[in-house]
């Protein structure tokens, strides 16, 4: 009985713990960026094209219209994402838009929510693309889950950009034709 006392005291305190990482950090900001070998307006363009989506969104199913016009301020879309054999449905809103230069979005999920950005520069006719992501978790037990798994969310988001670097500088689409 002894024991089980001491048991119970110390998976209380790591529960109480736990939770504590999600007081002390409710929220996840991080940036990254890549260097593209190709001009904005051809990496603008693959971003935005849908049939691209899952070369460099592990998992990404398809994007569907919910309200507003797709790709405009306001517009409301259900982005569809398989994950261990599961369905997530993740709801975008864009938020800003000026195109070939950035976008903005808030996703939310049962999960978290996050706000992302994601911008891009012309230099030396290649392209600079940034993203910078707030997340925020839904809960306390998601806020503790996202303080503690944090580095892991952010090497997620590198490796997202590594591969839209790859699908950018592997596009053999014209999306400019004469």
């Amino acid at each position: 009985m002894k024991y089980l006392k001491y048991a119970l005291g110390i998976v209380a305190v790591l529960f109480i713990t736990f939770l504590l990482f999600g007081l002390m950090k409710p929220k996840l900001y991080y940036e990254c960026e890549i260097m593209v070998e190709k001009p904005v307006a051809e990496s603008w363009a693959v971003t935005q094209d849908e049939e691209k989506m899952s070369e460099w969104l592990p998992g990404f199913l398809k994007i569907e219209n919910v309200s507003g016009t797709p790709g405009t301020v306001g517009s409301v879309s259900n982005v569809y994402f398989e994950e261990e054999g599961q369905e997530i449905i993740i709801r975008e809103t864009i938020t800003e838009i000026v195109p070939e230069e950035s976008i903005s979005m808030s996703y939310a999920s049962d999960f978290m929510d996050m706000d992302y950005r994601m911008t891009m520069t012309a230099i030396n006719g290649k392209t600079k693309v940034s993203s910078s992501t707030t997340a925020m978790g839904n809960g306390i037990i998601s806020k503790s889950l996202l303080a503690i798994m944090g580095n892991s969310i952010i090497d997620q988001e590198e490796t997202n950009l590594m591969m839209l670097k790859k699908t950018i500088e592997n596009n053999n689409k014209n999306y400019f034709p004469n």
